[in-house]
């Protein structure tokens, strides 16, 4: 699975929230910062879709376009990217890191022992 772009994971991001889109629906769902000009997300779409993130359906000469994944999907490629990356493929490295940088507190980590006690059965 490619890599994407900070722009092209917002723009799947408003797809996986929407489901399906024309590139009109895509940008009125963005955050007004400003908004994105409309040529920007037609070749953002188009990149996306060449990639395999997304499909589209043609009405004539216009797209609605939709998510050829998952939203999961690309959370767990995304994640075991990140996790051989950066924590070596070692659950202790990463939750190390999560109690002593995301400052878990006692209610998160009575959650994750019951995680576990319950995956342990």
């Amino acid at each position: 699975m490619e890599e994407l772009t900070k722009t092209e994971e917002r723009v799947m991001q408003v797809l996986w929230n929407l489901k399906k889109a024309f590139v009109k629906d895509i940008i009125e769902a963005m955050p007004d910062d400003p908004k994105p000009p409309y040529n920007t997300i037609s070749s953002v779409v188009r990149l996306l879709e060449k990639k395999g993130y997304v499909d589209y359906k043609a009405y004539g000469k216009t797209y609605e376009y939709f998510p050829a994944i998952s939203k999961a999907e690309y959370r767990k490629a995304s994640f075991k990217k990140m996790f051989t990356g950066y924590f070596d493929n070692s659950v202790e490295s990463l939750l190390s890191f999560m109690v002593k940088e995301q400052k878990l507190g006692e209610d998160d980590i009575r959650k994750i022992k019951e995680m576990i006690d319950k995956n342990s059965k």
